[in-house]
């Protein structure tokens, strides 16, 4: 049996990750604010465990959960080293404002290089379509009409109401949009005690609709994602395609959400073969790009769906690429001008060179799993990157040679296996010493809780 016992950890105090503790090196969920170290409990005899037995270790968790409140954290990982002798070194990790936490896991996630960077395709805006126009179907007055006599009774928006939300949205309403906000306002006081009120409107307009002055714009920003995620993501509108495959626009009025999720909007920066004013939705599932329901609001609310079936690119190569054992098999299969994404997964055979990909214009994402790199020097050739995803071993040899690439905004270690999380956060701290960024702190105590049983 090994003389110290040691366990990495991350405790949560908020309900925003669920769960908020993983356990290594046998991770198992816990809900927020689960305690940490295992502990072995001995139940009186005759029967199982219960709560009371825990009394103490809940009490002692609680404390530990408080006091991260009061100091605003969100999340902190630790290790723990226990002697048989109940020696015990805690070491605190962070947080940094410059480090996503980790997933399920001690270590640290994506380390923000550049303060308030946000991956391409966060940072992609709409192209122009000069020939688009409404569809010939949308019909304010018909839709104003057809809302009246299915909502005899809502309450509608003043011209002056209408007039404030355009301020604080800093765009123009549609027509249709402002039709439809003349029959309803939507707001939950104006039904009073009229428990039906918000499921009539659902089925008169088609969809669950936010109040007037609920409305939004659904762009970038409000989509969010991690930066190892979202870095992976590419913004692909083909030519045929309605809808332009953006994080989000400015041109996209969320108005409403079809139940589960997902945001329904008035698309004003429609694709080549698209319509100002089409319906769009944006999955809460998919991070790019949004569903074509309708050609305006009028068909929506009178059912009738959208036949336009473009937007296919399975003709161009693809701007995201896999290799790894169940997908390429080379990356000279993946190398192409247009790719901007190369993953380098799972993989039994000889390692790569990066040579095949070297001086594509478009190559701003690299991720690496450990060993599959044959010389991580290669790297330094790849001189658009802005995000960098590698094993610990090949930052070491890009760090040791000072070649890290200085075109990077985000960077991020690939761990795998039970690996003590502190050379990971050694590593973490020179990327992040190198752009002069906040590192994670560590805070070490020290005490004795006794002979082990």
């Amino acid at each position: 049996m090994d003389p110290t016992s040691t366990r990495h950890r991350r405790l949560g105090r908020g309900a925003r990750r669920r769960p908020g503790l993983r356990t290594r090196p046998h991770p198992r969920p816990g809900s927020v604010g689960a305690w940490s170290l295992p502990l072995r409990r001995v139940a009186p005899s005759g029967r199982a465990a219960q709560a009371v037995d825990m009394r103490d270790e809940a009490e002692a968790v609680e404390r530990v959960r408080h006091a991260l409140a009061d100091a605003g954290v969100d999340d902190l990982s630790f290790t723990a080293e226990t002697a048989p002798t109940g020696k015990t070194t805690l070491r605190l990790l962070g947080p940094s404002p410059a480090v996503e936490p980790g997933i399920g896991t001690p270590h640290p996630g994506a380390l923000l290089l550049v303060e308030g960077a946000v991956p391409h395709p966060w940072r992609c805006l709409p192209e122009s379509a000069p020939g688009a126009v409404p569809a010939p179907s949308a019909d304010p007055g018909l839709l104003e009409r057809t809302l009246r006599e299915r909502l005899p009774d809502a309450i509608g928006a003043t011209e002056a109401e209408i007039a404030t939300a355009e301020a604080r949205l800093g765009v123009t309403l549609p027509e249709e949009l402002k039709a439809l906000y003349r029959v309803t306002r939507s707001r939950r006081q104006d039904w009073g005690e009229d428990h039906e009120a918000a499921e009539r409107a659902c089925r008169a307009v088609g969809c669950e609709l936010f109040a007037l002055d609920g409305l939004d714009i659904a762009d970038a920003p409000s989509r969010h994602c991690r930066w190892e995620f979202a870095a992976h993501e590419a913004v692909i509108t083909p030519p045929d395609a309605a809808v332009q495959g953006l994080v989000g626009s400015p041109g996209w009025i969320a108005f409403g959400d079809n139940g589960g999720g997902d945001r329904l909007a008035v698309d004003l920066t429609p694709g080549p073969r698209g319509h100002v004013g089409q319906i769009i939705m944006l999955s809460h599932e998919e991070k790019t790009g949004a569903e074509l329901l309708a050609d305006c609001l009028t068909d929506l609310v009178l059912d009738r769906r959208s036949g336009h079936h473009g937007g296919r690119s399975d003709d161009q190569p693809p701007a995201v690429a896999h290799v790894n054992i169940r997908s390429l098999r080379s990356i000279e299969a993946a190398a192409h001008p247009g790719l901007e994404v190369l993953s380098l997964g799972v993989w039994d055979d000889e390692p790569f060179s990066l040579a095949p990909v070297t001086g594509l214009p478009r190559l701003r994402t690299l991720t690496a799993y450990p060993g599959t790199l044959a010389d991580p020097l290669e790297v330094t050739k790849l001189t658009g990157l802005e995000f960098l995803e590698l094993g610990p071993q090949e930052w070491r040899v890009l760090l040791d040679a000072g070649a890290v690439p200085r075109s990077l905004l985000a960077a991020a270690t690939t761990v795998h296996g039970n690996q003590d999380p502190l050379p990971i956060v050694a590593i973490a701290n020179e990327l992040l010493a190198l752009w002069d960024r906040p590192q994670i702190i560590q805070t070490v105590l020290e005490g004795n809780l006794g002979p082990l049983p």
